[in-house]
């Protein structure tokens, strides 16, 4: 949203506006002149003001251009439909008597069909291109515009009342239904301005873009935010394998961007970078834990190259704490600091938990059966399936209280590509089978075997009520490292995400902790 530049198809749709009215100037309809006299004032003001913002809306934002970027990209074939109308009701027009009451007949039971239609379709194209500017205009457009020709029709049907009562009772009814479904997209498209607009304001002297950069012979996805470059830099390792979090990172980076240059990567083989490269037959191939350590390093090697870095931070989530546990003890002359946010350990996190939920059960007198057989299999055979199998009947017991629900369709960067993985990967097993080597990676190592001994200040934050990479074997594990500097903090009431569940919070202590390990 928000990508300044030409729009061609609303250019089209100007086309598609101003043509037909420029031919009706010659044949308006008759007695035209003396309903013009009627009009109300605030309506042409309002009308007045739309037209000017809409054609300056429309043509500055390359967002309405098509493609498949929008999570609304159905609106903008929707949008074309209703132009498409508008040209048949004046090519109706045109070839009518050109009385008042042609003018102003319906064309599938749409009132004021010519007000009407592309008063909807500017607004769905503002939806298609998420851009509250353009909707908000075209809502004044629609107030002044529809509003004086709903007059004229008024002026003109003083019997349509007794004569199309249930044409009223159907129009109104789609009125309804349409201010019902699209106000609440309204109100998340003006939300995700506003935050857009934020982080805009609050990165303008810095860097706010969204690039793919060539690692590993691949171009993969980064977003990049900063209000000043000469900030510390931190890398974002996004947990899974395979779960891209950069659309939703927004909710507690907002709060560390004036301190430091985040970058946000969507790794090898998931999300954005997999969309971008799913004309790559060896994608399938190439995603394997030495290849991710590789791309981690020519993305470190670009990230101090591009901002004149010495050194990075290095912060992962769960999955990611393994990728970065690993990469900053074999570069430590790279890496200034390195946290871990519900750091992973090994497989064994599964007896914590297993173990905790077990005892709330039996406290419970529940029936324990299937989740001791569960966990039997998952020690027999430790696959993700027999994982997952698991944590079925685990996490019940672990249920949080009072946490933060993200509506990540209400965040800025959350595009059609991040929706899109979302729902295929739990759906398509080819998107699974991609990662498969990061899961059967991820159940087999041991963090430990990478070694102890770190060279560089190290840090955990985890959540009190974390019991997917539980609380206490992360404590154990740093309990265990030897290091420079280190620190561990929980935070009480939140879960395996902090950074969700309590995203000041954990802002502030993740500020802290590096204030210490960097000064």
């Amino acid at each position: 949203m928000f990508h300044f530049g030409f729009s061609y198809v609303g250019l089209i749709y100007l086309f598609m506006l101003f043509i037909p009215n420029f031919f009706w100037t010659k044949y308006q309809p008759k007695d035209y002149e003396k309903y013009v006299q009627n009009e109300n004032k605030f309506l042409q003001i309002l009308e007045r003001i739309g037209e000017v913002l809409v054609c300056c809306f429309v043509l500055i934002f390359s967002d309405f251009n098509i493609g498949f970027d929008s999570i609304w990209f159905i609106c903008l074939p929707l949008s074309f439909c209703l132009m498409l109308l508008y040209e048949v009701y004046w090519i109706r027009y045109f070839k009518s008597e050109k009385t008042m009451s042609d003018f102003y007949r319906s064309l599938c039971m749409i009132p004021v069909a010519g007000a009407t239609l592309p008063v909807f379709a500017f607004f769905l194209l503002g939806i298609y291109g998420s851009n509250i500017f353009l909707i908000i205009a075209t809502l004044i457009l629609g107030i002044g515009h529809i509003g004086i020709h709903w007059n004229h029709y008024k002026e003109i049907s003083e019997s349509r009342k007794k004569k199309n009562i249930l044409l009223r009772i159907v129009q109104g009814l789609i009125i309804f239904i349409c201010i019902y479904h699209f106000m609440p997209i309204v109100i998340v498209i003006g939300c995700r301005n506003i935050s857009h607009i934020k982080m805009l304001m609050n990165t303008y002297k810095g860097v706010n873009e969204e690039a793919y950069v060539t690692l590993g012979g691949q171009e993969q996805y980064l977003l990049i935010q900063g209000a000043d470059i000469n900030n510390p830099v931190i890398i974002w390792l996004h947990g899974g394998p395979a779960t891209p979090d950069a659309y939703m990172n927004y909710i507690f980076q907002r709060y560390l961007v004036s301190e430091y240059t985040i970058i946000n990567w969507d790794q090898r083989g998931c999300g954005r970078t997999f969309y971008h490269n799913i004309s790559n037959a060896s994608q399938k191939y190439s995603v394997t834990p030495q290849q991710a350590q590789i791309d981690i390093d020519e993305l470190v090697d670009y990230v101090c190259n591009r901002f004149d870095k010495d050194k990075v931070i290095i912060v992962g989530h769960s999955y990611g704490t393994l990728l970065g546990s690993q990469y900053v003890l074999n570069h430590p002359d790279k890496v200034a600091a390195y946290v871990g946010i519900g750091q992973t350990v090994s497989s064994e996190s599964e007896i914590y938990s297993y173990e905790d939920a077990l005892t709330k059960a039996i406290a419970n007198g529940d029936d324990t059966s299937e989740m001791e057989r569960a966990y039997r299999l998952y020690k027999q055979n430790r696959t993700s399936v027999n994982r997952m199998i698991l944590r079925e009947y685990i996490e019940k017991y672990h249920e949080l209280e009072n946490v933060i629900v993200i509506e990540a369709n209400s965040l800025p960067y959350f595009e059609y590509d991040d929706m899109r993985w979302k729902t295929e990967f739990q759906f398509d097993s080819y998107h699974y089978s991609v990662n498969q080597k990061l899961f059967e990676h991820q159940q087999m190592i041991d963090v430990r075997d990478f070694g102890l001994e770190y060279q560089i200040p190290v840090g955990f934050i985890s959540g009190a009520e974390d019991w997917v990479t539980p609380t206490q074997h992360s404590k154990d594990y740093c309990a265990l490292i030897d290091a420079p500097k280190k620190q561990f903090v929980t935070l009480e009431g939140c879960g395996h995400s902090p950074q969700y569940d309590s995203p000041k919070e954990f802002c502030d202590e993740l500020d802290s902790m590096l204030d210490a390990f960097l000064e």
